[in-house]
């Protein structure tokens, strides 16, 4: 109670109090002049007391109104506008803004803004808070019926082929309890054939993955092509709505039939209760008296249990759909960051690995490995870490260059390598130039090998993974001998390796026969 209201109870009650002893008082001194009366003395008496009455049963009747008034005035006070509870608001904030700080790296002007937009409009839908409500289900199942009786009036084509629905049509209502505007999103439908079908189903998904309560709706028992979506988006954390539309075509056996069927199915990622039936457009009949008599629409299972999930976890269910969004967003993000940076970095290893093919190629050891290029190698790995945000120093980059080398060298993979070129060099080169250029091929091979290892090493935080460097090395060993790469790299490798030598061995030769 306010301190204004209770200064002012105080001295009310004071005056009252003083006025009741001034009261008694003077009718008490009445009294006694009036004893000579019985009669009169009692009547003095009695409206004493009828006073006195009076005045405690208004006191009280005043204290009571006061808390009732309070007690509204509270409840009302109580009464706030729907809020995003502030955890998740705040998780999706912070992950939106750590998006844009990587959609800041990506270089495509187009992605890039792209990507912005999205962000802005997941913004905007956090800031409004409407609850997506989108019908998902095949053509011929009756989405748009549904979404019909629910909206109370026509709002599509009822009974239409498959394929009406061409892109998703939204509408709006409100919902008797829930503050938030409650959007329905009519979807086209999924399995449907054609080029025109795929495009309209990837929307449909698209438009499924970004709703807050999915109502999948089907006609008879799950398909395996309907379960497989259906489970696709439980998993990625979408709350949904099993419907079994058309229950007018079934008996009530064959209903409770195929609902069972469709609990047992979707146990585990669908509650029991979360399955329903209804008839969203049910046939008309031929009465005896020839008119056509038409049901109405069976939806009330379905709308009870939509309020019941809508006022209990709707702020949750719009606050884990926007922290999704944003946290999918942020994955895409990240992804083309990482395949931005694998085209930077395997420039680098492309460049390095005929850099260091040349380095062997003018000075032939009795040894190809990759100790003998460790500098270049160094070099390489200082700036494949600087495309993955590492600064990395001369020293450190020799040191890891030098340990992968060992690992190499100690896999046996120079020898394999060698032996993969050689093989494939006898088919395309003269065999007297096999011998010349097989070590400096051998050095760009293995230094690819190297620098492909040491993009998985940054691409994963300058971590080997559980199986270590010599598991890294062996599978980019496995990928980088395969017959399509070994082609393509044979054939660069005769431009730059094997034709300077060549050219070389010619000019030599040549002005060996002008000087005799």
């Amino acid at each position: 109670m306010p301190l204004s209201r209770l200064v002012t109870l105080i001295v009310g009650l004071i005056v009252i109090l003083g006025l009741t002893l001034w009261l008694i008082d003077s009718l008490s001194r009445l009294y006694w002049q009036l004893s000579y009366s019985p009669l009169l003395g009692n009547l003095l008496l009695l409206l004493l007391i009828v006073l006195i009455g009076g005045l405690v049963a208004a006191f009280v009747y005043y204290v009571l109104v006061l808390q009732k008034g309070e007690q509204r005035r509270s409840g009302r006070k109580r009464v706030t506008p729907a809020q995003i509870p502030a955890a998740k608001s705040d998780a999706a904030s912070t992950t939106l803004q750590a998006v844009r700080q990587q959609v800041e790296q990506i270089q495509d002007e187009v992605t890039r803004q792209a990507l912005l937009s999205r962000s802005r409009e997941i913004e905007a839908n956090l800031a409004r808070g409407e609850i997506q409500v989108v019908v998902f289900g095949t053509g011929s199942a009756g989405k748009t019926s549904l979404v019909n009786a629910i909206m109370g009036r026509m709002v599509g084509q009822v009974d239409a082929p498959m394929g009406t629905t061409q892109v998703g049509e939204t509408y709006c209502l409100r919902l008797k309890g829930l503050e938030r505007k409650i959007l329905i999103t009519d979807t086209p439908g999924i399995l449907e054939a054609g080029v025109a079908g795929t495009e309209r189903e990837q929307l449909a998904r698209a438009l499924a993955t970004e709703a807050d309560l999915l109502l999948f709706v089907v006609d008879n028992d799950l398909r395996r092509s309907e379960y497989e979506p259906l489970r696709g988006l439980a998993e990625i954390g979408k709350r949904s709505l099993l419907v079994l539309n058309k229950t007018d075509l079934y008996t009530d056996e064959d209903k409770d039939s195929i609902l069972a069927r469709l609990r047992q199915r979707v146990l585990g990622f669908i509650a029991p209760n979360d399955v329903v039936a209804i008839a969203a457009n049910p046939q008309s009949a031929q009465l005896e008296t020839g008119e056509t008599y038409q049901p109405e629409p069976d939806i009330v299972p379905l709308l009870r249990r939509m309020a019941a999930v809508l006022r209990a976890e709707g702020e949750d269910l719009v606050a884990d759909n926007i922290l999704l969004q944003s946290l999918r967003l942020g994955e895409e993000a990240r992804k083309l960051i990482d395949s931005q940076r694998r085209r930077q970095a395997d420039k680098i290893v492309e460049r390095y690995q005929w850099i260091g093919a040349g380095v062997v190629s003018v000075t032939p050891l009795p040894v190809v490995d990759l100790l003998a290029t460790a500098a270049v190698n160094a070099q390489m790995v200082v700036e494949i870490g600087r495309v993955y945000g590492c600064e990395l120093n001369m020293e450190r980059g020799r040191e890891l260059a030098l340990s992968l080398g060992k690992t190499i060298a100690g896999l046996g993979i120079v020898k394999g390598a060698i032996q993969l070129l050689s093989t494939a060099l006898q088919l395309n080169v003269a065999t007297f130039i096999i011998g010349r250029a097989i070590q400096g091929v051998t050095a760009a091979y293995l230094t690819r090998i190297a620098g492909k290892s040491f993009i998985e090493y940054f691409r994963h935080d300058q971590d080997w993974g559980d199986g270590g460097m010599t598991e890294v090395v062996q599978q980019q060993f496995q990928i980088n001998r395969r017959d399509e790469f070994i082609k393509v790299f044979i054939q660069e490798a005769i431009a730059k390796v094997v034709k300077p030598i060549t050219d070389n061995f010619e000019d030599r030769d040549h002005n060996s026969k002008e000087s005799q």
